[in-house]
């Protein structure tokens, strides 16, 4: 498919090549309704999350189709030697995910609000972290992606896919690359959000067009799945599990 995006980050063009150079021959990309991907403007994409690698196919999953993504990604990445440069000059986002820390940090909302001034593609996982959920449903969401969408004014487009656990499993320290893998994506309409717009953005109001997306995001993945999330939407505080690392 011919790229839509004229003008791009010169730097993503050596990190796409890279990419594809490692993953092309490892995986196969299955999308169903590519057309819901606008080819201009700014928009939030809220995928699912389960692998550490899954921000690599669903930005390779865009390029494709023809749009540079913009991540929230973990400021612990931005600290990597080389790694840390590519993100920072290919127009990543750096979040801290712990109270303290992003204290001290530049919001990752006002980086947001740059990446939409210049109708880019603002790729947000609301669950924050890997699902804890024990069968890789979707678990509960963060307000993030519902914030940016609400505060800028611009749709959010919910996206599942299946398929990458056999690229790297959930906590897996390393990539199968020795086999192909399917990876089977499913793009969602913008999510309704009317029913909030023009109303005091508070925390009630964030979680509950946070549930609305990841809703969303779940009914997706069940259509790819072929089967149903469980009715209750799993939430590691009352599991008793931390909002970060492995377990």
């Amino acid at each position: 498919m011919a790229l839509k995006e004229t003008h791009r980050p010169s730097i993503f063009w050596p990190m796409a090549w890279i990419c594809f150079g490692l993953l092309g021959g490892s995986v196969k990309f299955r999308v169903a309704h590519p057309e819901r991907i606008p080819a201009t403007g700014a928009y939030v994409i809220a995928p699912n999350h389960y692998s550490e690698i899954d921000p690599v196919i669903v930005g390779m999953m865009l390029y494709r189709l023809g749009r540079v993504p913009s991540f929230l990604a973990k400021a612990s990445l931005f600290k990597i030697p080389v790694v840390g440069w590519f993100l920072r000059r290919s127009g990543q986002v750096p979040v801290e995910r712990t109270a303290v820390a992003a204290a001290h940090a530049p919001s990752p909302l006002a980086g947001a609000a740059t990446l939409v001034e210049k109708q880019r593609v603002v790729v947000v996982y609301p669950e924050g972290t890997l699902t804890r959920e024990p069968d890789m449903w979707p678990m509960r969401g963060k307000t993030g992606a519902a914030r940016i969408a609400l505060e800028q004014g611009i749709p959010v487009i919910p996206v599942a896919h299946w398929g990458t656990q056999g690229l790297m499993g959930r906590y897996a320290k390393k990539v199968n690359l020795f086999r192909r893998n399917p990876i089977d994506f499913a793009i969602g309409e913008p999510v309704d959000l009317s029913e909030f717009e023009g109303k005091p953005i508070d925390t009630h109001l964030l979680a509950a067009a946070t549930e609305k997306i990841m809703a969303a995001i779940t009914a997706q993945l069940e259509t790819l799945r072929g089967e149903k999330a469980p009715t209750r939407r799993w939430d590691p505080a009352e599991q008793g599990q931390s909002e970060t690392g492995r377990f």
